[in-house]
């Protein structure tokens, strides 16, 4: 059995830290602000989430570049010429082509090795959710799993990673065409927040809302304890647009409502790619559910 790598891009939003413990390769996507672009890098070390999130709220704006075929090519071609099989695991087609990217690039370097496996998949995720699979991707690696056993694991599982948030600015849903201009208008007004997930196809959703911020938190926790498998859960993700605060909230509410160890929590930021989309105190959770909406 060949040894291999799975390979990734930087919108997982994890520790780099636990990147490094999983073995994966991370190809960064790219953020533009105040004029200055910078590789999305999990170690944070071109630009911090709490330096990004601080420009946002000094009313920046900010926009993303996917990752090309080029990128792919210029980070898969060393790991084939070493000999390692990829399993390339990218950020949901219906958001970025970022995918499209890795299919392009795995087609043209399998003319010329032949000899090596590349599979591509669509993870339909985002943020940590993507970040999720990933990490449930890179444990079965490590655990000695083949490559086609892993890669079955998450064809088979993605569609089960649910994801939950609500944004607090609604003006980065507006920009991003999630929302009506009469809706931007009236739901600041009324301090509607909405509830959003990420769909069957991998398209970001509005499912529900709530007035207010404490009870969107709150709405959000309660639909997770509906859907929340507990057997099938080894790790629940929390992320957040510089509301660490939030974040510790929604955490101790998940905790007390399904009696779960806080060892099981992984709470991080959403990286300034997402970040750009999302806006600042965003509120995201991410687990293996019983169902995730079609709509």
């Amino acid at each position: 059995m060949s040894d291999y790598i799975i390979l990734t891009d930087s919108c997982v939003d994890i520790p780099d830290s636990l990147s490094k413990e999983l073995g994966l390769v991370v190809l960064p996507l790219k953020v533009t602000i105040r004029g200055k672009e910078y590789d999305n890098l999990l170690d944070e070390s071109q630009i911090s989430s709490k330096v990004f999130y601080d420009m946002l709220r000094q009313k920046e704006s900010a926009t993303t570049a996917q990752a090309n075929p080029q990128g792919f090519v210029s980070v898969m071609e060393p790991l084939l010429k070493k000999g390692l099989d990829i399993l390339s695991i990218s950020f949901s087609s219906a958001l970025s082509g970022t995918y499209n990217s890795s299919l392009i690039a795995a087609k043209e370097l399998e003319e010329s090795y032949p000899d090596r496996t590349i599979i591509t998949i669509d993870s339909l995720c985002a943020s940590m959710g993507q970040g999720l699979l990933v990490t449930y991707a890179g444990k079965l690696r490590n655990s000695g799993k083949s490559i086609d056993e892993v890669a079955a694991f998450v064809e088979a599982t993605k569609l089960n990673i649910s994801h939950l948030f609500t944004v607090s600015d609604l003006g980065h849903l507006r920009r991003g065409g999630r929302l009506s201009a009469s809706s931007l208008v009236l739901g600041n007004l009324l301090n509607i927040k909405p509830l959003l997930h990420v769909s069957q196809a991998g398209e970001l959703k509005v499912y529900g809302k709530a007035r207010g911020r404490f009870k969107s938190l709150n709405l959000l926790v309660n639909r997770m304890v509906e859907t929340f498998d507990k057997e099938k859960n080894e790790m629940i993700y929390i992320s957040h647009g510089d509301s660490l605060e939030d974040a510790l909230y929604v955490r101790d509410a998940i905790q007390d409502k399904l009696d779960l160890p806080k060892e099981m929590f992984l709470i991080n930021p959403i990286g300034p790619v997402i970040g750009a989309h999302s806006g600042v105190e965003t509120l995201a959770i991410f687990y293996i559910g019983s169902e995730r909406f079609a709509e």
